[in-house]
């Protein structure tokens, strides 16, 4: 009934991350959802590194 081989691939492109730069903590965000041109880790304040990863993109739902 509820199949998951009905589904549509979920489809990626590669995207511009931010990525922190000590060893172990796996943080990244998204390069066009930050505020600062070079933000720091916000979980353990490390300076962050560009990099790209596949990605779905977003879509962005705007209301009237």
């Amino acid at each position: 009934m509820y199949s998951k081989r009905n589904q549509e691939p979920v489809v990626e492109e590669e995207t511009s991350i931010w990525t922190c730069s000590k060893d172990g903590c796996t943080c990244w965000m998204r390069e066009n959802l930050t505020f600062e041109k070079e933000p720091t880790c916000p979980i353990c304040s490390s300076s962050m590194l560009r990099d790209t990863r596949m990605l779905p993109p977003l879509t962005w739902n705007v209301f009237r």
